[in-house]
């Protein structure tokens, strides 16, 4: 097959972007037999690739696929792995990139007698993106060095591959089972040949500081050309699969289970029975389209819109499937590993999927409200894994990982989005007992207790002084125990938990539960020095921090300075600013720290920049981490709107804008939540609180398209379709001066949860200032 038309990969040129496609035509027959101008296409995958982590990058995936089958071009360093933009080698093609896990790398190659013997160690290749194609469910690349044309795609348990290789050429496959990716190494690889056609195996993936046990991950192998001989090297423990020759495109399914041979094989005869590469990858881009279907936008710039499905489509990955698609699932929360069952429904399939995930920590200000809003059938099934969790190991988890606890992070970071669900309607069963597993996480036993990566004490967290004391202490007197033991910063996390779980605990008329979590909620004032006029670490006798410079990073406070810190208290903002002085003082404080950081685009910057600028670190607020990601919205709640309006703008310009493989997230999109913040300011809809009291209110601020619908998932909203236009909407035109809901006027920045779910028309007027007197 000749190469007919070359292309060249998406590149942003003087602020232009020129999507420009490889391959031959075939391959361009492949991915685009559908509209022209679908959603899918204008999703720019590339984005913020020369920062990213390993499980950042995603291209032949399904949305929260098991598999997440997509090329490795860096494979050392927690923070510098998986696909590397500006790296032009390829080191394997790895089927999972997940929390805490990675592994199944192959390899494609062209044997001859002059690297028969040396390709186990020296197999890597040369490509370019000027020969490359990545769209959602799809990648294509050309490896230089053996002159194969490698496609992918997948379901969501299931990698596909497709190779052309050279013809007259012998080719082969090599899997290179014992490697390592980002933080993760796996050991013990074993591949056997079961027939021609057939291959199985497994291997383990060696324990982590955040992930403390191994965890068997099993796979099985059908190609559709004829294995000739399977062989083993004893000094790497990989295996080359030599084929026979062939002058077609060799076919490789590869089924991944964390639970056995049988299910891994299953997984494949219940989602990938077939051999056609092109259908798979129409169903999936099929499957990417209807999800980011599910927002239609209108107006705004080519690069705004493709930046804008670019940031929906990272809000629904990162996080990952590990139950088989016959709910089996790896329990490892026990002394002992065992295979679970999720509950079945009549037809014998999963109620639900179990995943493995990072933190919920952000996740208040981003997928509580992107999820239960636009996404209802993935945020109940998240909290039911999360409940799962619980029934198997007492705990639910804050961010598990190979069906286990990482206790990742610090506090009950999943209380409010599971409250948020009950209060959405997405959980109306069991609240009872619901509520009495997320009270255990914020009492003397439960996760609050354990500051981040703590899995054999429990004193890290330093929830009794929280509650003999009413703060947590810095340092913590015990010693170090985990990560993130930062004082003051653990008492705001936990006053603000503390009264998401109270309105759960008022819904159900526990009286006594809702005074005593409400009054914990007012501990944040506790660390609120009134001198300095900022949050400020103290010691356990009461003692503030000496020579505390609030710019200062890490000092009390977790990935945050004072600074930014201050700010989170997204329960009583106005308790807040009554400390502060009242809402004059709070805004002229706030506003300031907002011209400031502007300066620094509202960003610390990528983990480079900060190697060589560590004082980026000082910046007064910071988009680039979850700390003090809600600041511009602050303004609404302190009465100024047309300051919220006006921020908000600002950051979505300066930081969320644009197509760049050089910039996006600044390399932590973590999982979902970046993105999701991203949608979120961008149609102009937030929840200060996470969406955690009843009939949760949202608060308006400044879209930057035309026209925003919201398809509403009629199995949870019936009433269809939620939509908001803007009249006179421009770059300049950034404030807000009337506002109607269904032809009513507003005399508020705020709509209820049942306003949007009822389905309606917001509109808002636009322009370019705003009268404040």
């Amino acid at each position: 097959m000749k190469l007919k038309h070359i292309f060249k990969s998406e590149l942003i040129i003087v602020g232009a972007v020129f999507l420009l496609l490889t391959s031959c035509e075939e391959e361009l027959k492949t991915v685009v037999n559908t509209k022209r101008y679908s959603i899918v296409d204008k999703v720019y995958p590339l984005l913020d690739t020369e920062n990213s982590r390993w499980f950042f990058f995603s291209s032949a995936s399904r949305p929260f696929g098991m598999v997440n089958l997509s090329p490795d071009t860096e494979i050392d360093g927690a923070w510098s792995s998986g696909y590397r933009y500006k790296v032009d080698t390829i080191k394997g093609f790895s089927h999972i990139h997940a929390w805490q896990i990675s592994g199944l790398s192959v390899m494609p190659v062209v044997l001859s007698k002059e690297n028969e013997k040396s390709v186990y160690l020296d197999f890597y290749s040369k490509f370019s993106h000027e020969k490359e194609l990545i769209k959602p469910g799809y990648h294509y690349l050309e490896l230089d060095r053996y002159n194969i044309k490698v496609s992918l795609t997948s379901t969501t348990r299931v990698g596909f591959h497709k190779y052309e290789f050279p013809k007259n050429e012998r080719g082969a496959i090599l899997f290179n089972l014992n490697t390592k990716l980002g933080p993760c190494k796996n050991i013990e690889g074993k591949l056997q040949k079961i027939s021609d056609y057939e291959l199985s195996g497994k291997f383990i993936a060696a324990p982590t500081h955040r992930r403390p046990k191994p965890l068997t991950i099993f796979f099985k192998i059908h190609l559709d050309t004829k294995v000739e001989s399977v062989e083993l090297d004893e000094i790497t423990g990989s295996y080359l699969i030599k084929l026979e020759k062939t002058d077609k495109p060799v076919l490789m399914k590869a089924g991944v289970s964390y639970t056995s041979i049988e299910n891994a094989t299953n997984n494949i005869k219940k989602e990938l029975p077939k051999w056609n590469f092109e259908n798979v990858v129409n169903e999936s881009k099929s499957e990417w389209e209807r999800l980011l279907g599910r927002i239609i936008i209108e107006g705004g710039s080519e690069i705004d819109q493709r930046r804008f499905y670019t940031d929906l489509w990272h809000a629904l990955q990162g996080r990952r499937i590990i139950s088989d698609a016959n709910g089996e699932y790896p329990d490892n929360t026990g002394d002992k590993f065992r295979v679970g069952q999720l509950p079945l429904n009549e037809n014998g399939t999963p109620k639900f999927n179990h995943y493995n995930s990072d933190s919920f920590w952000g996740a208040q200000w981003t997928i509580n409200t992107l999820w239960g809003l636009v996404y209802p059938e993935i945020k109940k099934e998240f909290v039911q894994s999360l409940l799962q969790y619980q029934k198997d190991g007492g705990l639910i988890p804050r961010g598990p990982s190979g069906g286990n606890y990482t206790y990742v992070m610090t506090g009950a970071s999943s209380t409010p989005f599971i409250v948020s669900a009950i209060q959405e309607g997405l959980i109306t069963k069991d609240l009872e007992s619901i509520y009495q597993v997320l009270k255990k996480n914020h009492m003397a036993g439960g996760i609050m207790e354990k500051s981040g990566y703590e899995h054999r004490t429990n004193l890290g967290g330093g929830l009794k002084y929280y509650m003999e004391n009413n703060y947590v202490p810095y340092p913590i007197p015990e010693g170090t125990f985990g990560g993130h033991q930062d004082g003051s910063s653990l008492t705001m996390e936990y006053a603000y938990q503390d009264w998401t779980l109270a309105q759960l605990a008022k819904k159900l008329g526990n009286q006594d539960d809702y005074y005593y979590f409400m009054n914990r909620s007012a501990n944040f004032k506790n660390v609120y020095d009134k001198v300095s006029g900022w949050m400020r670490p103290k010691d356990v006798n009461g003692k503030w921090y000496e020579n505390f410079d609030p710019y200062k990073y890490k000092i009390g406070f977790i990935e945050a300075n004072a600074a930014q810190a201050t700010w989170f208290v997204p329960h009583n903002l106005k308790g807040l600013a009554k400390l502060m002085g009242g809402n004059e003082e709070a805004v002229k404080k706030l506003n300031s720290q907002f011209e400031e950081a502007e300066k620094l685009n509202f960003s610390a910057g990528t983990s480079h920049e900060l190697e060589e600028h560590p004082e980026y670190r000082r910046i007064p607020i910071n988009f680039g981490n979850q700390p003090s990601i809600q600041t511009s919205h602050i303004f609404n709640q302190l009465e100024r709107p047309d300051l919220a309006q006006y921020w908000t703008r600002n950051v979505v310009r300066k930081t969320f804008s644009g197509l760049s493989p050089s910039s996006g997230y600044n390399g932590d999109e973590d999982q979902g939540l970046m993105g999701s913040l991203a949608v979120l300011m961008k149609i102009g809809l937030f929840q200060m609180n996470g969406g955690t009291e009843s009939n949760p209110s949202y608060q308006i601020t400044s879209p930057i398209f035309d026209k925003i619908s919201i398809k509403l998932n009629k199995d949870y909203y019936p009433e269809g379709v939620f939509e908001i236009e803007t009249i006179d909407n421009s770059p300049e035109n950034v404030y807000v001066n009337k506002m109607e809901l269904n032809g009513d006027v507003l005399n508020t920045n705020e709509i209820k949860h049942s306003d949007i779910i009822n389905g309606g028309f917001l509109l808002l007027n636009m322009e370019p200032n705003i009268d404040n007197n």
